[in-house]
């Protein structure tokens, strides 16, 4: 089962997500929210519309704008409505 894991800690695990572009985007639900510090940063995706980053924060380390969703997505992308995607040293393994 796929699982987003920084610094030691599983911040998100399901085999329910969906993979775009490259990217594995965990469904909402299953996030663990405590590491999780919305952010005021925001990027805009011709195709997918407007997204909204988190600050993720783990045994007193934070990973500024680690990961990233979609609240109100273009058409094109309502399949990943509210879904979290990672990066910046956040490792996502099956």
């Amino acid at each position: 089962m796929p699982k987003a894991i920084w610094n030691g800690v599983v911040l998100a695990e399901s085999d329910e997500g969906r993979v775009v572009e490259g990217n594995y985007y965990f469904p909402p639900d299953s996030i663990k929210r405590e590491y999780f510090r919305e952010s005021e940063t925001h990027t805009t995706c011709p195709w997918k519309g407007k997204a909204t980053y988190f600050t993720i924060e783990v045994n007193g380390q934070t990973n500024q704008d680690a990961a990233w969703y979609y609240p109100t997505p273009k058409e094109a992308a309502k399949n990943i409505e509210g879904y979290v995607a990672f990066w910046r040293g956040v490792k996502v393994e099956s």
